[in-house]
């Protein structure tokens, strides 16, 4: 943003990405690439090893017909930003390399490797979420009982501001699901 300041240039829209740079599939990116195809406008990203760190996706990018400036590096050209994505690939692919080096270490000195049994887990938070929703559908019942039919309880329930689970509208399908539980 701060690379904006001052100019005679307007913001036309901001993209936050959050895959990773080295993940081709990137929905933000994409939005980001037609908005400046729209608008004429010129992409700005904050550092050309966050947006990837694959060197065929950078030069496709440029073959795009999108123009990207990279704020860390404002004044690159077209070789300059051809050797710092090399760079950056070659980086990628040491990062890997030592870390399957040290977790191969690691399971050589007897370490256990992985994360919780998430088995287990995922049957805690099932179990939990279970138990939220059942009450809340016990004080949904309340409000149901004494209304004749499931659009009539969806309509009192959203005349009183209750929101759904989801925070969605209620709905005759909605409050039957919930009766259920």
């Amino acid at each position: 943003m701060n690379y904006l300041n001052g100019g005679p240039w307007r913001l036309v829209a901001e993209h936050t990405e959050v895959e990773s740079g080295k993940r081709n599939a990137r929905p933000e990116l994409q939005k980001a690439l037609a908005a400046c195809r729209r608008h004429k406008a010129k992409l700005c990203i904050a550092k050309l090893d966050r947006l990837s760190r694959n060197l065929a996706f950078i030069a496709t990018l440029m073959d795009s017909g999108v123009e990207f400036v990279a704020t860390d590096n404002p004044h690159a050209n077209k070789l300059t930003i051809h050797i710092l994505a090399a760079v950056a690939e070659h980086e990628r692919e040491a990062i890997s390399e030592r870390t399957k080096a040290a977790l191969a270490a690691a399971k050589a000195r007897g370490k256990k490797l992985g994360g919780p049994r998430l088995a287990a887990a995922r049957r805690a938070s099932i179990k939990a979420r279970s138990e939220a929703a059942d009450a809340f559908a016990a004080n949904v019942r309340p409000i149901a009982s004494g209304v004749s039919s499931l659009r009539g309880v969806a309509r009192a329930l959203t005349a009183r501001g209750v929101p759904t689970a989801r925070g969605g509208s209620w709905s005759d399908v909605i409050v039957a699901a919930v009766l259920r539980r």
